[in-house]
């Protein structure tokens, strides 16, 4: 009674063209309250020389003038305050997208139920007889919605409270008796509880299913910070060999460097001594020239024959004082050396440098990872067991749903995840495999050459039956090694490296593959024929 009479109260403060508390009141000459700038928005849009009141449509000549009407405007105010003091279900209005009360009148409340009886939505002050009378008590009461008429029946008018299993569709009493006779009908109530029974297993599932891809994803962000922990180190750890490779080679320059310049020195020093004896040596001879000149010139024969004697005579060597010992010939070896030590350099740090294949089983097993196949890409004509892990030929396999991963002439199937980096995993066998490897970029059906494995540029494969027989891009190596039931695969994808080993008590070589891969790779197995079976073996990095 109290919400009736705060609804009362408040409907004699609106307005009646927006329908909301008065904004700026003002009284037109008849007596009725608007908000100013409704009024005047009414009145622009009549004839500019008659106005009239919206309720009681009198006329006014000429337009009035509007003036706010302050105890009105004073009294709207105190009714604010108090719809601000009261509940929220007061003032708990429809909006746009709300479920509205189907009893109100004027504006309408917020509806908190709906009754699947009454087919009818009701607030909370219009939902009290559904609780206090016994008349509603059989009525069956839901959260308010707007699409109560879902429930009757469009042919019958009537609640739709059966269901028909047959043609799993919900129908009314009468729809049972006519199109739906003799059909699995149901209530629809005992349906639901069946219902909810397959959906909380089917949540249980999917909760099952977020646990297991939380795990992946943490066990996913574990593999990332270790990588990135191991890069770090790797980067760390080059810088540092780098640097004191760079240490030793300015070590190794400036060694050298000071050995030329001393073996420079000691060269000119020697050279400058034998040019400084030359020299004198010259000096010596210009002298003698000259007496022997002034001799010449002497015509007291008597004077001439004594001194000739002592004149005549040259000391020292005839020859020159220097060998013949080429002085270049420690700078030459030098640089012969610094240049086969730059062209070793050159040529180490032009190769890639790949890391070496594991040799024994222990190694590979260190880079092994657990590796599922792909639904989606399955043959019809193969069967996935044990965790997607395992395929079997059947030519009477049920078809699977269309999807455009699937191959469709080749009995052949991909791995769900792409391969980079190092990996190592095993496949055993029976009757005739191949195992493979393949871009996720070939083709799925058509001509042979653009999907089936072997016979195009985007797949790698190893046929096991009988022998062995290595295929790319069309070309066929027949491979001799000893037969097994597991073939064992490494891939290094950065180094380009892919080998097939022949495992059984010992591991050995079949085939190994130097290429340079573009794209990441996916695990690829084909069965021949019938009853063929490959199956991606669980292994343990610590077997």
């Amino acid at each position: 009674m109290a919400q009736q009479g705060n609804q009362a109260d408040r409907v004699k403060f609106c307005c009646s063209i927006c329908l909301d508390l008065l904004k700026d009141p003002v009284t037109i000459p008849c007596g009725h309250n608007y908000c100013m700038n409704c009024i005047k928005t009414f009145w622009d849009g009549e004839d500019q020389k008659i106005h009239s009141c919206p309720q009681c449509r009198k006329t006014f000549i000429p337009r009035p003038e509007l003036v706010k009407n302050t105890m009105l405007a004073e009294l709207v105010e105190e009714l604010k305050k108090t719809e601000l003091g009261a509940a929220p279900e007061d003032h708990c209005y429809a909006g746009p997208e709300d479920v509205a009360c189907d009893v109100c009148t004027g504006r309408k409340l917020k509806a908190l139920k709906s009754c699947l009886v009454c087919l009818a939505s009701y607030c909370e002050q219009h939902l009290q007889p559904h609780y206090d009378s016994p008349a509603f008590q059989k009525h069956n009461l839901a959260d308010a919605s707007a699409k109560l008429q879902d429930t009757i029946c469009s042919l019958h008018n009537e609640v739709m409270k059966i269901f028909c299993r047959t043609d799993q569709q919900c129908i009314c009493i009468l729809c049972s008796m006519d199109e739906h006779k003799g059909h699995d009908t149901i209530s629809a109530a005992a349906e639901r509880t069946e219902k909810q029974k397959e959906l909380r297993v089917s949540r249980q599932n999917i909760q099952q299913r977020i646990q297991d891809r939380e795990k992946d994803v943490k066990e996913l962000q574990q593999e990332m910070e270790a990588i990135n922990q191991s890069a770090d180190k790797a980067v760390e750890d080059s810088e540092k060999i780098f640097t004191e490779l760079i240490r030793r080679i300015q070590k190794r320059s400036s060694d050298v460097k000071q050995q030329i310049r001393s073996k420079q020195e000691t060269e000119v020093n020697h050279v400058k001594e034998l040019q400084k004896k030359l020299e004198k040596e010259i000096t010596e001879l210009k002298r003698k020239d000259t007496e022997l000149e002034k001799l010449s010139c002497t015509e007291d024969h008597i004077q001439f024959l004594k001194k000739y004697p002592s004149l005549s005579g040259v000391s020292g060597s005839a020859g020159a004082p220097r060998t013949n010992i080429d002085r270049l010939w420690y700078f030459k070896d030098v640089m012969a050396a610094v240049t086969a030590a730059r062209d070793k350099m050159q040529v180490i740090l032009s190769e890639k440098w790949p890391q070496a294949d594991p040799k024994k089983r222990a190694e590979f097993l260190k880079c092994s990872g657990q590796i599922t196949l792909d639904p989606n890409t399955a043959n019809n004509c193969l069967v996935l067991s044990d965790r997607n892990r395992k395929i079997t030929h059947n030519d009477k396999n049920i078809r699977y749903p269309h999807h455009p991963d699937r191959f469709i002439h080749a009995y052949q199937v991909l791995s769900k995840d792409g391969l980079t980096g190092r990996c190592y995993w095993e496949v055993e066998r029976s009757g005739s495999v191949g195992v493979a490897v393949a871009y996720n970029s070939i083709g799925r059906s058509g001509n042979l050459n653009a999907h089936a494995f072997g016979y195009n540029d985007k797949s790698w494969v190893l046929h096991c039956g009988n022998s062995y027989v290595f295929r790319h891009n069309k070309i066929g190596v027949a491979i001799s090694g000893p037969q097994s039931s597991r073939i064992g695969v490494y891939l290094d994808h950065s180094a380009g490296v892919l080998s097939f080993y022949s495992i059984s008590d010992t591991t050995t070589l079949l085939h190994r593959v130097q290429t340079t891969f573009t794209q990441p790779l996916y695990a690829g197995l084909y069965l021949s024929s019938n009853g063929d079976t490959a199956e991606f073996c669980e292994l343990k990095q610590t077997e």
